[in-house]
């Protein structure tokens, strides 16, 4: 059974991950906005990280911890989480400058659409830290744990991935001259349900582990359909008025984002 000491040490690779959202707004320190072939670069590799990891790490590990029919549950179930929880958020928008002023009502449907977007990748995280401090598995030592390099990889691209997502945040941010610092807040507090979906996720997985395949199959699934419908398409979106719509620049960085995850394959 995990400890508390366990369940903290995932909870802060999640509380990484949203942290690392925040980065997306330091460039505004700078500049007064990025253009937008670098914002096409920059979904191009977290799409390009999201999907060599998913597929590399957690369908490999489902593959191999269960083989092909949970694996592939958990992807179908994935998938479903996403698109039903769409449906319900379908046209709802939030406002990052009234988030302060929100009602009850308007609070609960904030959070709801951020862990939509958010909770798939902390759901990733917690996954990945299932074979905690067990035998024979690689890894490396830290705080005293012996952490899988799954995780490891997992938390370093998720906290990636994060980057252009606290871009997106700021961008309009900036358009409402809302002060920088304040900026690296809200890109923070997108991604705040993360550490809460890391740790429901490894507590799941450390409680029924004769699910950890359609778990990895879950996350999987969640993720991959979460690149394949919301970030390239944004990236096609921003890169609207660049020469050829920005599809090199996005085949760029889903190249670079791919082959970063590359030693994911043989860990």
């Amino acid at each position: 059974m995990a400890s508390p000491a366990d369940f903290a040490l995932v909870f802060l690779a999640g509380l990484v991950t949203a942290l690392a959202t925040g980065l997306g707004a330091l460039p505004f320190f700078l500049v007064d906005e990025m253009s937008d072939r670098v914002n096409v670069v920059l979904w191009g590799l977290a799409s390009g990280i999201m999907l060599s990891a998913s597929g590399f790490g957690l369908v490999s590990e489902g593959l191999a911890a269960g083989g092909p029919l949970p694996v592939g549950v958990g992807l179908l179930a994935g998938v479903g989480l996403v698109v039903v929880a769409h449906e319900v958020i379908e046209g709802r928008e939030i406002h990052p400058r009234r988030y302060e002023e929100a009602s009850v009502r308007k609070l609960a449907l904030i959070l709801g659409i951020l862990t939509v977007h958010s909770f798939p990748e902390g759901v990733a995280i917690g996954v990945s830290f299932a074979d905690l401090n067990f035998d024979g598995v690689a890894g490396i030592a830290l705080f005293g744990y012996t952490v899988p390099l799954l995780a490891v990889f997992m938390t370093v691209a998720i906290s990636i991935h994060n980057v252009p997502e606290g871009v997106a945040v700021s961008i309009p941010l900036r358009a409402m001259d809302v002060p920088p610092w304040r900026m690296v807040w809200w890109a923070v507090f997108s991604s705040l349900p993360q550490p809460i979906g890391a740790v429901l996720a490894f507590y799941f997985v450390t409680l029924a582990r004769a699910f950890l395949p359609v778990g990895f199959g879950f996350a999987a699934g969640a993720m991959i359909y979460l690149v394949l419908s919301e970030f390239i398409p944004e990236a096609i979106d921003v890169g609207g008025a660049l020469p050829s719509r920005g599809l090199p620049e996005l085949a760029v960085g889903l190249l670079a984002g791919a082959l970063l995850m590359v030693p994911l394959a043989f860990v």
